[in-house]
């Protein structure tokens, strides 16, 4: 299954990319599952980036490896993919692109996923596309020019 979200926001690509950290990460963590950052080495080729997820009753595992950065005048990317997945997923790549538009940018999440049946790869869409949503608004005020 396919996602992808795109959001327009006031920095240009680079201020964008430097401004994906750990207290960024944080800040994009939907309410539920509560997340707790277990490791976040960055956004480079080779990082690792392990979450655990908290439901309730049970807790798992979320690792993911950068395996992919790009940088260029118009575009910066990286490829993170799940090497460590809750059970509901078998597998897991999210490109995050980060565009120039005008003066400034438009961040795209583009993820793929599959899970154990393909029923559930349906049934996990809605939750999933939720999830990415609700950081729409966190990038537009994260990176919004600061008013002189």
């Amino acid at each position: 299954m396919h996602i992808t979200l795109k959001t327009k926001v006031q920095q240009m690509p680079s201020e964008v990319f430097e401004g994906f950290t750990e207290a960024l990460f944080l800040k994009l963590a939907p309410p539920f599952p509560p997340v707790r950052l277990v490791r976040f080495e960055g956004s480079e080729v080779g990082n690792v980036v392990e979450l655990e997820l908290n439901f309730i009753f049970f807790k798992n595992t979320w690792q993911s490896l950068i395996t992919a950065q790009e940088k260029t005048q118009e575009e910066i990317y990286f490829i993170d993919e799940g090497k460590k997945l809750p059970f509901f997923l078998c597998t897991w790549r999210h490109k995050h692109r980060i565009c120039r538009q005008g003066t400034g940018s438009q961040i795209i999440d583009e993820i793929s996923y599959k899970s154990p049946f393909w029923l559930l790869d349906y049934l996990l869409y809605p939750v999933l596309y939720f999830q990415f949503a609700y950081r729409k608004p966190i990038y537009r005020r994260v990176f919004k020019v600061a008013q002189k």
